[in-house]
């Protein structure tokens, strides 16, 4: 299944649902993937803060309106496969909460400036996300022994690669200075550090902590961190990040085959499954699911 090409344009109508098999469900990714649900169902926030910052430009707002739909389908595909593997969890009740606690200031307010600085450094932040997304779920599809997952996330990872392509190639179409090399890179660099910011954190505290759960289990952002990447991190495999790093470095400018974009592709790997390591350590025995 994994070398099926799958184009653009696909529905949930499309997916086999009918071959679940709860057998092979993790808990561990039980819990990434309602993590992940969350997120990409947020993309309506992330698709008005990019139409303020290109306002103007209605076609390529169109493609972005186009872009945060394929997102928010990504979340129901997740949720639905989650609702599957857990009846009791159910989509709309957990994205209640993240939205109502995740609330960056960029998507509340109405600045029509990226808070990267210019159009070129929001596209590069984007080309970031787009190349941890698609190997992210390059990951899931290639770890993952559930059919019916296997199929959703490959799905999803090549959509992820189209949106690359898409912000490629709005960064290279701006009518604006080229920005220098090094700036380029704070900006990546910028946004990768973002990882750790409370979306993610708070998106896996919201999927898999119930409500009723909360006064005992509090929100602490460092500590659900670590939850999240407890069951993320251990998902990849060095051609994941080798890909993940040749993608940045396309965007910022880099050479894709370098020898520095190698050497930087293995110092990540090094510190992702150090870090996943001491993760998987810290909340063994920690129970992942609500």
């Amino acid at each position: 299944m994994t070398g099926t090409v799958y184009t653009a344009g696909w529905s949930l109508g499309d997916i086999p649902w009918n071959q679940f098999d709860p057998s092979k469900v993790e808990p561990r990714m039980l819990a990434a993937v309602k993590a992940a649900a969350l997120v990409e169902y947020n993309a309506p926030d992330y698709v008005a803060y990019l139409s303020r910052v290109f306002q103007g430009d209605e076609k390529l707002i169109a493609e972005f309106e186009g872009w945060g739909r394929e997102e928010a389908q990504h979340g129901a595909a997740l949720a639905r496969w989650a609702e599957l593997a857990d009846p009791a969890w159910r989509l709309e009740l957990a994205f209640a909460r993240f939205r109502a606690g995740y609330r960056p200031a960029h998507f509340t307010g109405d600045d029509a400036v990226s808070i990267r600085g210019s159009r070129r450094g929001e596209m590069i932040a984007r080309c970031v996300v787009e190349s941890g997304t698609s190997s992210y779920y390059s990951a899931m599809r290639d770890v993952t022994d559930e059919p019916v997952l296997k199929e959703i996330a490959a799905r999803i990872a090549a959509d992820e690669f189209r949106h690359y392509k898409l912000f490629l190639a709005t960064m290279d179409a701006q009518n604006e200075a080229e920005l220098p090399f090094w700036r380029k890179l704070s900006v990546a660099l910028s946004r990768i550090n973002e990882s750790d910011d409370d979306e993610l954190a708070y998106a896996f505290y919201c999927a898999n902590v119930a409500p009723s759960d909360e006064a005992a289990k509090p929100y602490i952002r460092s500590f659900y961190a670590k939850q999240s990447f407890a069951c993320t991190g251990r998902i990849y495999r060095r051609h994941h990040i080798r890909k993940l790093v040749q993608m940045v470095a396309k965007a910022i400018g880099a050479a894709p085959q370098s020898r520095m974009t190698e050497a930087a592709a293995s110092l990540m790997w090094r510190v992702l499954r150090l870090r996943a390591g001491l993760a998987l350590k810290m909340t063994a025995g920690e129970t992942v699911t609500a």
